[in-house]
C-alpha cells in the first residue's frame, strides 16, 4: 500500500510503517490517553521506549522509568531528551520502588523488558494492580512462574500482550496464510532448523543469558519465537515433547579442548581479548558503552564475558521432536555457532509442501580493519545497540527470503511477499502499531496478537525440552503445565 494514498492513516493501518507518522499527531482527549511504565532499561528497551516518545506519543504518555541501575535510566532519558527537544526525562525509579511508581504516577499500561527470570514479577504486580501488560518474550522462565502469571491474568481481568514479533513478519504472515487456505491441505509435519552465527549466537553466551536460571536457557530464551510460530502457523498446541542438547561449543571446557579458549573474564581491558575474534568490545559502541560499560559501577553486571570462560549452564546445540494436538509433528534443531545465520522451515501436508528459506546473513565477518585497511583481529566491533549485526544490517553479507509452494503434481511456485522494513523483517514495526496503536474496529484475521495462553504454550515445549534434556525420556505437556 503506498504511503501517499488518501486513504492510509499510518496511526491506524497495521500494515504502514507508523515511523513515517509525525512524533506528536492531534493529540487526543487527555481521559482517553493511556500512562505507560517501562521496566528493565537494556538494549531492547529502547524499541518500545523510541515508540511511546515518538509515534505513539499522541495516544501513550511514558510517565515511568523502573530498573535496577539508575545509570541505565538516565542513559535512556538522556536519548529521549536529545531526540525530542523540550521533552522533560521520564521520572525514574529503583526496581524496589516499582509498586510506588504505579501509584504515584497512575500507570494504567506496564512494558517488561527486565531480565527473563523477573518477568513475572512485575507482570503479577502491574496486573494486581490494575494495570495491563506487554512483555518482552519469554514470558517467564519455569512452570510455576508461568501458573503465577495465568492465575494473576484471570483474577485481574486485565490483558496480557506477549511481543512476538515474528508473528508480524510479512513472510511468516504468508505462511499462516497459505496453511489456513488449505494450500498444501492436512498438515503432517514441520520440519525447523535455526542456526544463529558466530556473532549472534555467542552474544548469548557473553551476557546473563549463559545462566540458565537467569534466561530458561536457549529452549526459552530464543525458541520460544520459533515454538509460538509453529503453534500459531498450524493453530494447535504441544503435546508430548522428546529432546536431546547440551554444550558442544562454547564454555571453557569445549573452547579449552579446541585450543579456542583465552586467559580473560571478561574482553574490556584484557590484552588476550585483543586477538580474539569471539570477544566484543564495549568501548567500541558509544550505545553499549553508555547501557552497560558505564553503568558496571553500580550493579557489576558485565555484558562482554569469555564465551568460552567458566560459568556457561546452557546448551547450543538442541534437537526436539513434538507431537501435536492436530496430531501434526515437528522436528526442529537449533544451533548456535553456525557459520551463516537464518532459518529453513518446511511443512509437509496431504496436498503438497511448503518452504520457507531465510538467509539473515551468509556468512560471519571474523574481524574489523584498522585505519590503514589493514586486518586487525581484535573481535566484535560493535557501532550499534546490539553487540552483533545480523539481517538487513550486514551489507554485503546478508542473504534472501524464498518460500516456494510444491503442490502434488504442480511445477515449485516461488510466494513472492514484499519485503519489511525495520528490525525482524518488519515484524518489529507492525507489531508496535498492533500493541500502541488505535484498536483495531475489524479482527485481525491472522491472529497475530499474543496473550498469556499463547506465551505460556510457547513457553512449555522449550521447559519441556530441558526436562528431556536431563531425563532422557519424552515428557508430557500437560505434566508440566495444563495449557
Amino acid at each position: 500500500m503506498s504511503e501517499q494514498a488518501p486513504c492510509t492513516d499510518p496511526h491506524t493501518d497495521p500494515d504502514v510503517d507508523p515511523r513515517t507518522a509525525p512524533d506528536v499527531a492531534a493529540r487526543t482527549d487527555s481521559a482517553s490517553r493511556r500512562r505507560c511504565a517501562v521496566v528493565g532499561l537494556g538494549a531492547r528497551a529502547r524499541l518500545f521506549t523510541e515508540a511511546l516518545a515518538g509515534p505513539y506519543a499522541d495516544r501513550i504518555d511514558l510517565v515511568g522509568f523502573c530498573d535496577v541501575n539508575a545509570h541505565r535510566m538516565a542513559v535512556h532519558n538522556g536519548w529521549l531528551t536529545a531526540d525530542h527537544p523540550g521533552r522533560e526525562p521520564v521520572p525514574a525509579y529503583a526496581a524496589e520502588d516499582f509498586d510506588l511508581m504505579l501509584r504515584r504516577e497512575r500507570v494504567d499500561l506496564v512494558v517488561v523488558c527486565s531480565v527473563d527470570r523477573t518477568h513475572d514479577d512485575y507482570i503479577v504486580r502491574a496486573l494486581d494492580a490494575g494495570c495491563d501488560v506487554v512483555t518482552e518474550k519469554p514470558m517467564t522462565t519455569d512452570a510455576d512462574r508461568a501458573r503465577r502469571v495465568l492465575a494473576a491474568r484471570q483474577r485481574s481481568g486485565r490483558e496480557v500482550r506477549v511481543a512476538f514479533n515474528y508473528r508480524y513478519n510479512p513472510v511468516h504472515s504468508a505462511v499462516r496464510e497459505l496453511i489456513a487456505a488449505g494450500e498444501i491441505g492436512e498438515v503432517g509435519s514441520v520440519h525447523f532448523e535455526w542456526l544463529l552465527d558466530l556473532r549472534h549466537g555467542a552474544d548469548y553466551f557473553r551476557r546473563w543469558h549463559r545462566d540458565k536460571a537467569d534466561s530458561g536457557g536457549l529452549m526459552v530464551h530464543k525458541s520460544t519465537h520459533h515454538f509460538d510460530l509453529v503453534n500459531w502457523w498450524l493453530g494447535t498446541e504441544p503435546e508430548t515433547v522428546f529432546a536431546q542438547g547440551g554444550l558442544f561449543f562454547y564454555g571453557d571446557e569445549a573452547g579449552g579442548r579446541r585450543g579456542l579458549a583465552r586467559p580473560y573474564t571478561r574482553a574490556h581491558g584484557s590484552p588476550a581479548a585483543q586477538g580474539d575474534p569471539f570477544a566484543v568490545h564495549l568501548a567500541d559502541s558509544p550505545v553499549l558503552s553508555a547501557l552497560y560499560l558505564d553503568a558496571e559501577g553500580e550493579d557489576g553486571y558485565h555484558r562482554d564475558q569469555n564465551v568460552f570462560g567458566p560459568g556457561v549452564s546452557i546448551e547450543d546445540d538442541m534437537a526436539v521432536l513434538v507431537r501435536y494436538a492436530s496430531g501434526a509433528s515437528l522436528t526442529y534443531h537449533l544451533t548456535a555457532y553456525a557459520p551463516w545465520e537464518g532459518y529453513r522451515v518446511a511443512f509437509n501436508g496431504s496436498e503438497g509442501r511448503l518452504e520457507l528459506l531465510v538467509e539473515e546473513s551468509t556468512w560471519s565477518r571474523p574481524e574489523a580493519r584498522d585505519d590503514a585497511g589493514a586486518e586487525a583481529h581484535t573481535g566484535v566491533r560493535a557501532e550499534g545497540a546490539s553487540a552483533v549485526l545480523h539481517g538487513a544490517e550486514v551489507d554485503d553479507e546478508a542473504g534472501r527470503t524464498e518460500l516456494l509452494l510444491r503442490r502434488h503434481w504442480e511445477r515449485p511456485r516461488e510466494v513472492k511477499v514484499p519485503t519489511g522494513e525495520g528490525g525482524h523483517g518488519g515484524g518489529d514495526v507492525r507489531m508496535l502499531q498492533d500493541l500502541f496503536g488505535p484498536q483495531r474496529t475489524t479482527p485481525d484475521p491472522l491472529g497475530r496478537a499474543a496473550d498469556a495462553h499463547d506465551g505460556a504454550k510457547s513457553l512449555v515445549t522449550g521447559l519441556a525440552a530441558n526436562e528431556s534434556f536431563v531425563t532422557g525420556a519424552p515428557v508430557r505437556v500437560r505434566d508440566l503445565l495444563d495449557v
